[in-house]
């Protein structure tokens, strides 16, 4: 019988790094990173089905009514969500999954799959956070400021979370990040071991 895939929840204001840990995350085995639904524009260095799925808003209600995400939000003006169907088939497979999902979503989710391990990262200051913010040369100011002020109400959850870790370091951050998943995966296999001999 193959043991079932753990689920892991990363989020934190936008310029905390999520995005380049997670894409390291998924360089080893058995980690699937779960590619969300969005209503947004894509972006010039966006790939369809790989950033994101883009849909229409038309498209995106359709699949809430027919119960097809395992959560969803609006962030800002747009729509987000996580696809069910390819979360529950990787972790059947047993293989660990990754979203990468905003503080909303997230807390959907733990409602749904209560085992699923919350992390939230956090930029060393805000002002670090501004500054990465404004040095990613993708959004006008105005959506900047939109971003801070979300960061700010996002922040305001964080003590939800099952960790909270600083981004000051990137190769520390991936490194504490490696460790819940692997402790996490260490602690399961042993209660399978413990349950199969009882």
């Amino acid at each position: 019988m193959v043991s079932k895939g753990n689920l892991f929840i990363i989020s934190g204001p936008s310029g905390t790094g999520k995005g380049s840990i997670c894409n390291e995350l998924i360089k080893y085995e058995d980690t699937f990173l779960s590619v969300s639904l969005t209503t947004r524009d894509k972006r010039n260095d966006e790939i369809d089905g790989v950033t994101y799925y883009y849909v229409s808003n038309e498209e995106f209600k359709k699949r809430i009514e027919n119960n097809l995400m395992l959560e969803w939000a609006q962030y800002g003006d747009n729509f987000y969500g996580t696809p069910k169907d390819k979360v529950e088939e990787k972790l059947n497979s047993g293989i660990n999954v990754i979203l990468e999902i905003e503080v909303q979503g997230a807390l959907k989710v733990k409602q749904k799959i209560p085992e699923a391990v919350m992390i939230f990262m956090l930029p060393p200051s805000a002002q670090a956070l501004k500054e990465r913010l404004l040095n990613r040369d993708r959004e006008k100011e105005e959506e900047i400021l939109k971003r801070i002020d979300i960061a700010k109400k996002e922040l305001s959850k964080a003590y939800l979370y099952d960790y909270i870790i600083i981004n000051d370091d990137f190769d520390e951050c991936l490194k504490t990040i490696r460790n819940i998943i692997a402790d996490r995966q260490e602690k399961l296999s042993f209660a399978e071991k413990l349950q199969e001999s009882i």
